[in-house]
């Protein structure tokens, strides 16, 4: 894989909080013309650095303002049982993000959803779809203080 450098730091960054930026201004922003420019993004985009680009829609807006975190702890675990799960988790369109943790617990699955009886169908549907007994806890946000998709990067980089 190609070395990132402070230049290939800076698109990043700059992609990562304005990822509709053309080509012409993002080279004039990080001292390129817009060919060089355009030849790094597309390695980027071709190494797997760059995997998408997306919409952020604000919740509330389209009616799912309730955030729920979800701790699942199995009561048995082997790879079989770890597979069954990521692919039962993985198919449910209310899921945001499902981690397989070390700790305490087993998954911790973010959801978005539209109210509480979404909720209560939700984690009705998620433990039963579990392939051995399972408990959950939940964490209803009550305020949302910060949420990013941007990484950090070393801008000391060279």
């Amino acid at each position: 894989m190609y070395e990132l450098d402070a230049i290939d730091l800076r698109i990043l960054d700059l992609l990562q909080q304005q990822g509709r930026l053309t080509m012409t201004e993002l080279g004039e922003q990080v001292g390129l013309s817009t060919s060089p420019c355009s030849q790094r993004v597309k390695r980027l985009e071709q190494q797997g650095v760059i995997v998408g680009y997306h919409a952020k829609v604000r919740p509330h807006a389209v009616g799912k303002g309730l955030l729920v975190f979800v701790e699942i702890t199995l009561t048995e675990k082997s790879e079989q049982i770890f597979k069954k799960v990521r692919d039962a988790l993985a198919h449910i369109p209310e899921v945001q993000e499902c981690h397989l943790v070390a700790g305490r617990f087993d998954y911790l699955v973010k959801a978005r959803l539209g109210g509480m009886s979404e909720y209560r169908r939700l984690l009705g549907t998620m433990l039963a779809q579990m392939p051995v007994p399972a408990q959950s806890n939940s964490y209803v946000v009550m305020e949302e203080i910060k949420e990013s998709t941007a990484l950090r990067l070393d801008r000391h980089k060279k």
